[in-house]
């Protein structure tokens, strides 16, 4: 069964939430990554019952954000970030994947510079995604 990718919207409805423990698993103990400090996007190919290119988590460490209120605060940037930008970045694509945007800067971020980071974070994995589909390609052939 083909995924066929739609027009994305700027929203992030609770289908393209990552949730499931099993899968959160398995993307850290078999997923890929790339970074773009001060993040870091763990990534693993994999099909979903929903139509959507992509669930999406995100996360920041507990040991260098001490107060849940500047957690909270970094995630919800982030979120935002990815809602806006979400569809520049996969429009194109037709595999599905489940992401953890990972925060593991020490510095509290603004808006204008997670904005930079992730586009960089999503070109470099955008970039390496093609280069592994490149491969197998090459190999089939």
């Amino acid at each position: 069964m083909a995924f066929k990718a739609k027009k994305l919207k700027f929203t992030y409805s609770q289908k393209e939430k990552l949730k499931s423990k099993k899968l959160i698993e398995q993307m850290f103990a078999n997923g890929q990554s790339v970074s773009a400090f001060p993040l870091r996007l763990v990534y693993l190919p994999t099909t979903f019952d929903e139509a959507i290119v992509a669930k999406t988590g995100v996360s920041v460490s507990k040991r260098n954000f001490k107060t849940a209120v500047d957690r909270n605060r970094i995630k919800r940037l982030m979120r935002e970030v990815y809602r806006l930008n979400k569809a520049s970045y996969f429009n194109n694509m037709t595999t599905q994947y489940a992401f953890m945007i990972l925060y593991i800067g020490k510095e509290k971020p603004n808006l204008t510079q997670l904005e930079a980071r992730m586009s960089h974070l999503f070109g470099k994995f955008l970039k390496k995604v093609s280069e592994t589909e490149k491969l197998q390609g090459d190999d089939i052939a």
